[in-house]
């Protein structure tokens, strides 16, 4: 056991380089972009391929990499796993699913046509309007409609609801 935590202590740089360069990686999956957690972690992966290397020889640096590779893959897609199935699913990383229960499953788009509501948000062109307690995402056609405006649904192409500004 003494042999054990010696060659651990002896490789804790190259360690902790590995594990929170995966850390670094599974935080960069539930950031939008690719950004500085993402190129940290994969420096880090890096570096401690590079001091497995440099102490111990090419052999074990190719071991320590493929191993890094199949560890950053795993925990990855674990994370992503738990993040639509697990615990992660019910955390604050993870967008609630949209509360559609205001709107009428049998009522097609097409039937919008013609109804107005208020723009919840500034349209430019696209925000927010709520029909009848029901806030929907639209785009305006002439543009800039500001937030209050009466707006009127003019027409639906295919999924996108296009509005216009209603002069009352």
């Amino acid at each position: 056991m003494e042999g054990f935590l010696n060659v651990v202590l002896a490789n804790l740089p190259t360690i902790l380089c590995l594990i929170v360069g995966i850390a670094l990686l599974i935080l960069e999956v539930f950031l939008p972009g690719f950004g500085v957690p993402g190129f940290s972690g994969i420096a880090l992966m890096l570096a401690s391929v590079a001091l497995v290397w440099i102490n111990h020889g090419a052999v074990a640096g190719l071991i320590v990499a493929v191993a890094a590779l199949t560890l950053a893959g795993i925990a990855i897609t674990a994370s992503l796993r738990s993040a639509s199935k697990g615990k992660l699913a019910s955390s604050a990383l993870v967008l609630p699913e949209v509360d559609m229960s205001g709107i009428d499953e049998k009522n097609e788009l097409g039937e919008l046509i013609g109804r107005e509501g208020v723009a919840d948000s500034v349209l430019r062109p696209a925000g927010i309007v709520e029909f009848d307690g029901v806030r929907l995402n639209v785009v305006s056609e002439g543009g800039y409609i500001e937030k209050g405006a009466c707006v009127r649904v003019d027409k639906i192409e295919g999924n996108r609801i296009v509005v216009k500004k209603v002069n009352k």
